[in-house]
């Protein structure tokens, strides 16, 4: 790729709206591919008022920071909460419960982010809010469930 090609403006992006029930909802460009990255996932996100763009979650693999370009909104970090701006960045190690993360926009403009992750060729995530737990490999396995749903190791050998 030419340098040019590994270069892109916030204002070139094409945002794709992504809606989830009543609470979820975001306009988002997953900026890595666009630009050939490969050890690193980084995304540009638009939350509107009042939404998250995800549930709240962890990682046991992936490491995240998110970086606020405008507005403001809550950032919930494993029992806590604070307030976020723009210009604020943030570190989601990995971890448990104590290191679940979300951005929620509880104000009246646009929150806008950038994030960037390290990328894992598996990874495992829970869903504190719901008791779920997903595993995710290769873009071949997602799967979800829940604790209370799970096989024992030599089941069905």
């Amino acid at each position: 790729m030419a340098v040019n090609e590994r270069v892109i403006n916030i204002d070139e992006l094409e945002l794709e709206h992504s809606r989830q029930g009543d609470r979820f909802e975001s306009h988002a460009a997953r900026i890595g591919p666009l630009l050939g990255a490969r050890q690193l996932g980084y995304s540009y996100d638009v939350l509107p008022p009042g939404k998250a763009g995800c549930p709240f979650h962890s990682h046991r693999a992936e490491e995240e920071m998110f970086f606020i370009v405008r507005g403001t909104g809550l950032l919930r970090y494993g029992g806590e909460t604070r307030k976020v701006r723009a210009g604020d960045f943030i570190c989601c190690p990995t971890g448990g419960p104590e290191t679940a993360h979300q951005i929620i926009n509880d104000s009246d403009a646009d929150l806008a982010f950038v994030s960037v992750s390290t990328r894992m060729p598996a990874e495992v995530c829970e869903y504190p809010d719901s008791g779920k737990i997903g595993a995710f490999g290769g873009g071949v396995v997602r799967h979800l469930t829940r604790p209370a749903q799970a096989l024992d190791y030599w089941d069905g050998e």
